[in-house]
């Protein structure tokens, strides 16, 4: 069965380009012009990857992200109009996968959605164990659920990624490449933005002071570890 790609654009030129991209590339491509279609579409049509304009009519993009990450959960790429580092930052922020900013090259675009989808269908862990309890931090892996306590700890797809490949190499110190390799799948030209970011968001969702973290600490220089509560922490 043909994957199916929902591409988000008000400007219907640019839909065209990336419809005829995709649909040459062998994907099923459905479409919307604002942000209110697109929700819509996407509970019709259940697409396997989103490509979300972020300057959108009725509903922007970001809204529409945070949308479509609590409910949906497949891969995003957002595209900007604007080279600007605050937009694309706040973009991957939001739930954002990845981004590209026009004008870019078609050709790198369903590069992108291949990578995503193909690491999308490796998401679920093979070899990881059922549930994993680090003090008050409980981690179900088939469920994909995450508990702080008695609270459910509402994770991005991404953001589960990132801290199942921590958890299970808790104690050792994970890389960024390593991270890019294993949550993303492919080499990402701003590697260090996006996966900082990931940890920046997953720091603030399951951590009582991200400033000072208990579980997810950085190495200077090296990457990234996940400690047990009992562990002295490092800065």
């Amino acid at each position: 069965m043909k994957e199916k790609i929902l591409v988000v654009d008000d400007e219907e030129s640019m839909v065209d380009v990336i419809r005829y991209s995709l649909e040459k590339a062998g994907y099923l491509v459905c479409s919307a012009s604002d942000g209110e279609e697109a929700l819509r579409v996407a509970r019709e049509e259940k697409p396997n990857l989103v490509v979300l304009d972020l300057m959108l009519p009725r509903l922007d993009g970001y809204e529409v992200c945070k949308i479509m990450c609590v409910e949906f959960g497949m891969p995003i790429i957002m595209l900007t109009a604007k080279d600007d580092e605050v937009d694309k930052v706040v973009g991957l922020e939001v739930g954002a996968d990845d981004y590209l900013t026009k004008p870019f090259s078609p050709r790198e675009l369903v590069a992108r959605v291949r990578a995503h989808l193909r690491r999308d269908k490796r998401r679920a862990p093979q070899e990881a164990p059922n549930e994993m309890r680090f003090g008050e931090l409980s981690i179900n892996f088939d469920r994909r659920e995450v508990h702080l306590g008695p609270r459910r700890i509402d994770l991005t797809p991404r953001e589960f990624d990132v801290l199942s490949h921590l958890s299970q190499n808790a104690n050792k110190v994970v890389t960024r490449e390593s991270l890019l390799d294993k949550v993303w799948g492919y080499d990402y030209y701003g590697e260090d933005r996006i996966v900082n970011v990931t940890i920046a968001r997953l720091r603030e969702k399951i951590e009582t002071d991200a400033a000072h973290p208990r579980y997810v600490t950085t190495v200077r220089g090296a990457g990234y570890l996940f400690q047990k509560p009992d562990d002295t922490p490092r800065s």
